[in-house]
């Protein structure tokens, strides 16, 4: 809340002196009239502030924020725990249903959960980590010149590079922390935090897609956008490692309902 500037330091002024019999109203002076309306002013903004803020504090310290996220972040869990529940217990009824045009829908949607992402998938395939830099990497360290703090962070577009470059590949299924990317997912970064599907992730970032390993290897090496994080890589110490292994991708597990779409042109 912006304080009141303090009014000059002025001398008193003496405004009618009474003599020994009668007793005169003196005017006020300038530096009176000054100091109340500073007050006036002063007692308009507190009561303005007292309103706005409604018994909080305006000015809410880093930890609040901290534990605001982390007080979120416990909710959208034990929401996704309870979506969980409540998906097991809808299929089991569904299942229980003896109706054959019912049985029909079930079988059918059945058929499609495995394109749609829903169904895990194991195999072999690359798992890829992207890390930030380290946080005492500088330009003297790197040996790099004029590298701004911007390079040594992973950022939104790197990841989707990295995905992109997956799929290109034919990979059957791709994961990005612990979660299933499907074609409604959007990898969002805000500041150096990763937003997925409503969660936070900090990095390292790990990828994992499942898939032929040397076509998958092969589009990664051939896209533009990973090799220009590669090159920052080698310049600042951007983390990066890829791995040949057997993967194992969760299917997904949260609403396919779609909010907003626009035919590609």
């Amino acid at each position: 809340m912006p304080a009141a500037e303090p009014s000059p330091r002025q001398d008193p002024e003496d405004g009618g002196r009474s003599g020994p019999t009668r007793r005169r109203w003196s005017r006020p002076s300038l530096g009176a009239a000054a100091v109340v309306v500073v007050l006036v002013l002063a007692g308009a903004l507190f009561a303005t502030s007292a309103r706005t803020a409604d018994g909080t504090d305006l000015r809410a310290s880093t930890s609040d924020l901290r534990s605001q996220v982390v007080a979120r972040e416990r909710d959208v869990a034990r929401d996704d725990r309870r979506l969980a529940q409540l998906q097991e217990e809808v299929s089991r009824l569904g299942q229980e249903v003896d109706d054959p045009a019912a049985q029909q829908l079930q079988s059918e949607a059945g058929a499609l959960a495995g394109a749609a992402g829903l169904d895990p998938v194991d195999g072999p395939g690359l798992v890829i980590t992207l890390d930030d830099a380290p946080r005492a990497a500088d330009t003297a360290a790197s040996g790099a010149s004029g590298v701004s703090a911007d390079v040594l962070i992973v950022h939104q577009q790197d990841l989707q590079a990295v995905v992109n470059a997956l799929w290109a590949g034919g990979a059957t299924a791709v994961g990005l922390q612990d979660q299933r990317i499907i074609s409604t997912s959007a990898v969002r970064c805000v500041g150096n935090v990763l937003r997925l599907q409503g969660r936070l992730y900090a990095p390292p970032y790990t990828v994992r897609a499942v898939g032929d390993p040397a076509a998958l290897k092969a589009a990664v090496d051939s896209s533009p956008a990973v090799r220009a994080y590669l090159s920052d890589a080698a310049r600042v110490g951007l983390g990066w490692q890829l791995r040949q292994e057997d993967v194992s991708v969760p299917g997904w597990d949260g609403s396919l309902q779609l909010a907003h779409a626009t035919v590609p042109r």
